[in-house]
């Protein structure tokens, strides 16, 4: 059974797709002083928000991880807000190693469009890709990172990778609701040798579940923090003894476009060798987990 909005869910597959978990009491939260642009909704406190207490909670949220590897099946849906929609294929494996989580991820298998990337979070993230007709891999950088991975979608390697949660500069902007539930709200700053080389970037505010320690919202701040693309998570999923994201929307503020990352099928607690997140085994066909193995999840 599906559970909709933001039901009791830890969040540890949130951060297979868009990372994060963050644990702190909505009673215990001072919250903050609010930097020229607030999200729309209202903040919750009347207090300015505890600086020190934010950076605890994104400390906190650094270090969450996925316990063990695990499969993940699922569609990317393109939803444009005129023309006919499309859908794509795509299959992930994931785990953690010494630098952060990492996974390594199918798109359109089978397909003239077929791409393979790996992505590492952490301190030092990075992102592989092996293009269609590539005989190697390439690492991604600057503009390459928003680069949609498939033509019309709104999905970019730097979506899945989501490395500001390590950016050091941000403000801990206090709490507010985010679909009746309290929510943190963080505004992140880009370093400078990252905002050198994308300047469309201003920042980027994340909203996490105050309870569960889940993403909820990522909005990306382009000229003037003006938002430009939307993150958001739509629904979630049962699987065994833990709740994963069901689906996922990520929305193009400029075109009002939509792509709708929808997870079909799941694998958790799998054992398999760590040098299928070698960038060079890229090139290196993956057999997915037996059909029998996974937990079918609709779209």
């Amino acid at each position: 059974m599906a559970a909709s909005g933001l039901c009791p869910a830890p969040a540890s597959l949130w951060r297979a797709f868009f990372v994060g978990t963050l644990m702190l009491g909505a009673s215990r939260i001072k919250a903050a002083p609010i930097s020229g642009n607030q999200p729309a909704t209202p903040f919750l406190q009347l207090s300015r928000p505890d600086q020190a207490e934010g950076a605890r909670a994104l400390a906190q949220l650094r270090r969450q991880g996925i316990a063990g590897n695990y499969f993940l099946e699922f569609q990317l849906r393109l939803m444009p807000r005129r023309g006919a929609e499309q859908l794509f294929a795509g299959l992930m494996w994931g785990g953690q190693n010494g630098q952060g989580t990492i996974s390594r991820v199918q798109l359109a298998p089978g397909t003239p469009a077929a791409r393979r990337l790996l992505i590492q979070n952490g301190p030092q993230p990075a992102v592989w890709q092996l293009a269609p007709g590539a005989a190697q891999p390439e690492l991604l950088d600057g503009r390459s990172l928003f680069v949609p991975m498939i033509a019309e979608t709104d999905l970019t390697p730097f979506d899945l990778q989501m490395p500001f949660i390590h950016w050091p500069d941000f403000v801990y902007e206090g709490l507010t609701r985010f679909r009746g539930r309290p929510a943190h709200v963080f505004l992140l700053r880009p370093p400078a040798g990252f905002a050198a080389k994308n300047p469309q970037l201003q920042g980027v505010r994340v909203q996490l579940d105050s309870q569960f320690n889940a993403f909820v919202q990522v909005e990306l701040l382009g000229a003037g923090d003006r938002v430009t693309k939307t993150t958001t998570v739509v629904d979630l999923k049962k699987v065994g003894d833990q709740w994963i994201v069901k689906s996922i929307d990520v929305r193009d503020e400029m075109t009002r476009n939509k792509t709708r990352l929808s997870v079909t099928g799941a694998a958790l607690g799998l054992e398999f060798s760590a040098v299928i997140f070698e960038p060079a085994r890229l090139t290196e066909e993956l057999t997915p987990p037996a059909a029998a193995g996974l937990t079918r999840i609709a779209p």
